[in-house]
């Protein structure tokens, strides 16, 4: 439980400093720490691959927002109104 804790401490000091780059990794990190401690005690590995991965689907999820904001961008014409 200690080696838990300190893990996702550690994934919250490196996600803090790093803001802009660790989007969806502390979310990632603590799932997957918690998924990893039930797996025999493999805390650590868990939190690295769950930063890893939320991290990985964050920026997939925001490329999917952006595509559908500039196809609806490119529905509308300036002149006309939005359906």
């Amino acid at each position: 439980m200690r080696l838990l804790l300190a893990a996702t401490c550690a994934v919250g000091l490196l996600a803090s400093a790093t803001s802009a780059q660790a989007v969806g990794c502390l979310s990632g990190a603590v799932a997957g720490g918690v998924a990893g401690h039930y797996a025999h005690h493999h805390a650590v590995l868990g939190a690295i691959a769950g930063c890893a991965a939320g991290h990985h689907l964050h920026k997939t999820q925001q490329r999917r927002r952006l595509e559908e904001e500039r196809a609806h961008q490119d529905q509308t014409a300036p002149g006309q109104p939005a359906q």
